[in-house]
């Protein structure tokens, strides 16, 4: 079947939302309207919709009706921009839309879903992002949209393309989403999996209650004592503006560049550390780094790499007395962070704090040596498991999306007949 091309203004009348201003924000003719944050790429957030005052003139002007096409006009990163999602009329009544935002209304040649289909595809193949232009917001502008080219075929084909894009892109959505329940499951599993471990849930005889409320009982031979027993816990060094200047500057880490059991160094930032102060405040490879605020408890052993490294207030670092492990306080933290330990016990401002004297009088089981020895060597060989399996999981979600938009792009170019659309589907196993 024979395509047309014609410029995208033939086809469908472009229009810049309506911009926000104090003047409307009251009146009399509030009504919801969407703004780019409610469009993301094939569907509509709709969780958080804000109101404005249209008169009854702009309402005709800015309402929006099922089939029209949202594309987000402006953006900070070039790869959010032209992110796109049709209106079906989720929301009754009047609903406007704002000036970060472009309506696509197809005319009476083109199906609103097939304009849908083109706007995801032009999405994901930068098509808009080569007409974007801008120095720290990306614009696309109505009037470049409306240059570009528009292939299309007859109004029946676009139906049936439409269809068949619906029913696949849903199917490979499912799988997915299948694929991401996965990923959660592992999570769960994992923190059952060390929260059993840290009370000694597998370990015979005699158990004690351990005075933890999110804990519960643990062998009664297990000691339960405060942080402080086992580790030397310091904070680390006050960033202020005189300190980033200096004939000693080192490398640090700041809460961003420790993950749960990973530390991030591409980012290293650097501070002044003359060698009065290195004894302090140096990292050396097996202490254990726990974040103070942010998400308080997130810890990871710094496994060495560098000649040197030192770290910031927002850190606290703990280094074993020698009696215990800092691999074994790292699952304690992992199973109290699950359970919401700190969260809770944290002082809260504007984000949550684990103080040293909170952390230092923090009480974990701790066993003998061997036993923490011998749990921590069978949790890490479960979590190396676990990773195998996530990153698994993750490239398969990468192949799926990346199948997603082959789907797309053939469909919108001509190259996938909806009729014999069981030639080009994807199985379970394939990915």
């Amino acid at each position: 079947m024979s395509w047309r091309t014609t410029s995208l203004r033939a086809v469908a009348e472009i229009s810049l939302g309506r911009q926000r201003a104090p003047e409307h924000a009251e009146g009399r003719d509030l009504v919801p309207y969407l703004r780019a944050a409610n469009v993301l790429d094939g569907h509509l957030d709709l969780r958080d919709v804000k109101r404005m005052n249209f008169t009854r003139s702009e309402q005709k002007l800015y309402s929006l009706r099922p089939g029209d096409v949202l594309v987000t006009e402006g953006s900070g990163s070039i790869n959010s921009v032209g992110a796109a999602a049709v209106w079906q009329g989720e929301i009754e009544g009047t609903v406007c839309f704002q000036n970060t935002l472009l309506r696509l209304r197809p005319r009476r040649e083109v199906d609103g879903r097939f304009l849908g289909w083109w706007a995801r595809a032009a999405f994901a193949s930068k098509i808009f992002a080569s007409i974007a232009s801008g120095a720290s917001i990306n614009h696309l502008s109505a009037d470049r949209v409306r240059s570009l080219p528009f292939s299309f075929p007859a109004v029946e084909e676009q139906v049936r393309i439409s269809d068949f894009l619906d029913r696949e892109t849903q199917r490979i959505d499912r799988m997915i989403l299948l694929r991401r329940h996965q990923q959660e499951l592992l999570a769960e599993r994992e923190a059952s999996r060390v929260s059993a471990a840290v009370r000694g849930a597998r370990i015979p005889g005699k158990r004690g209650n351990s005075r933890l409320d999110w804990l519960g009982d643990v062998p009664a031979s297990w000691n339960v004592a405060p942080v402080s027993s086992q580790f030397d816990v310091k904070l680390g060094k006050q960033l202020n503006p005189g300190r980033v200047d200096g004939s000693h500057l080192k490398p640090y880490l700041r809460n961003v560049n420790v993950q749960w059991d990973a530390i991030d160094t591409k980012d290293l930032l650097y501070m002044n550390f003359p060698p009065n102060e290195r004894a302090r405040y140096e990292v050396r490879p097996g202490d254990l780094l726990i974040c103070e605020g942010g998400e308080p408890g997130r810890a990871a052993i710094w496994p060495g790499g560098l000649d040197e490294v030192y770290y910031q207030k927002a850190l606290h670092r703990a280094r074993s007395r020698g009696r215990s492990l800092t691999r074994w306080l790292f699952y304690c933290l992992r199973a109290a962070a699950a359970a919401d330990v700190f969260t809770s016990a944290g002082t809260t401002t504007t984000i949550s704090h684990l103080t040293g004297e909170q952390l230092n009088s923090q009480r974990f089981p701790f066993p003998e040596a061997s036993i923490q020895s011998q749990i921590v060597k069978e949790l890490d060989e479960a979590a190396d498991s676990d990773r195998r399996l996530l990153a698994l999981l993750r490239k398969q979600v990468v192949l799926l999306q990346e199948r997603r938009q082959a789907v797309i792009s053939a469909a919108m170019n001509g190259d996938i007949d909806p009729s014999s659309a069981g030639r080009h589907r994807t199985s379970v196993r394939s990915v």
